[in-house]
């Protein structure tokens, strides 16, 4: 579980308690971090058949493809849009939703987790009025700052923990956190 947080405090289930108060940059990345250690929360426990377990049909999403679209996340923000890189997608189908039947919870886990890193290091230098440009999507071109794509995926992971809540307790009727 990650618990790097500037407070260096956690909570009981081990995720990193956000900053409410201080400086912009830091209480960002906290909440940042502190809802990155949620989706790992979601994941905890389970073997590679249970985070296979779709929701609801027709719907085909699934634990191990939230781990793996937000990895597809991480490195689309923060290499393509803030560095400016021009990388592949980490997998096939470049949402991240599609399941290879070889690839389980741990390697996607240690996937996602070297985006975060690499998207640290990317970020570590710059101020929160850095401009980044989007790469694709309905508005390519567009300019946007890094303190916009620190709250963007604030939003993006607590959107996709509100999936990941859901999934968890249709596994193994676990709720909470």
């Amino acid at each position: 579980m990650t618990t790097d947080t500037p407070s260096g405090a956690a909570l009981p289930d081990g995720r990193p308690v956000p900053l409410l108060t201080g400086d912009e940059r830091a209480m960002l990345e906290s909440w940042l971090d502190f809802h990155r250690a949620t989706l790992e929360l979601k994941c905890a426990g389970l073997d590679d058949a249970r985070v296979r377990i779709p929701s609801v049909p027709p719907s085909q999403l699934t634990l191990l493809g939230l781990v793996q679209h937000l990895a597809e996340v991480e490195r689309n923000w923060f290499q393509r849009v803030v560095g400016g890189a021009d990388v592949p997608p980490v997998f096939e189908d470049g949402t991240g939703y599609a399941l290879d039947p070889a690839r389980g919870l741990d390697e996607a886990l240690g996937i996602w987790r070297r985006e975060i890193a690499r998207g640290r290091e990317l970020c570590a230098g710059l101020p929160l009025d850095h401009v980044g440009r989007v790469a694709g999507g309905p508005v390519p071109g567009m300019e946007v700052s890094l303190r916009w794509v620190l709250l963007h995926m604030i939003e993006e992971y607590a959107r996709h923990n509100g999936h990941a809540d859901l999934l968890r307790e249709r596994i193994d009727g676990v709720t909470g956190a």
